[in-house]
């Protein structure tokens, strides 16, 4: 039996790659939440891992001077997951085991966009 392999990704940022794994921890937590959660806060962690990664793919293939605006904006969809994996944790859709080690990924995450902002202020100084 041929094995059917993907085709390779014409973007290896490490951002994107990142977030890409983020949303499939995400998704697989998603799995076992009963429809109300999964329908709710659940759903829009989702749609905003989903923003994260259009923005970080948008900023990679856009000219220089355009990149810091759009990077801008993946920091604070960022933040605005980090919100919704406390919410969902605090209000208990998911375990504290799961929610730190979502808490790291988007911790990390940030990070790479924060170093990417100030490469880009550095280049464009």
């Amino acid at each position: 039996m041929l094995a059917i392999n993907p085709p390779p990704s014409q973007i290896s940022i490490p951002i994107v790659h990142k977030i890409s794994e983020t949303y499939k921890t995400i998704y697989r937590l998603g799995k076992n939440l009963p429809k109300n959660d999964k329908l709710g806060p659940h759903l829009k962690l989702e749609q905003q891992c989903l923003e994260c990664l259009r923005l970080s793919i948008e900023s990679a293939l856009s000219p220089r001077q355009q990149k810091i605006p759009i990077l801008l904006k993946l920091k604070i969809e960022i933040e605005v997951g980090k919100r919704l994996g406390r919410i969902e944790h605090e209000l208990q859709i998911i375990n504290t085991q799961d929610y730190i080690l979502l808490e790291q990924s988007l911790a990390e995450i940030s990070k790479m966009a924060t170093g990417w902002i100030n490469y880009c202020k550095k280049e464009s100084a």
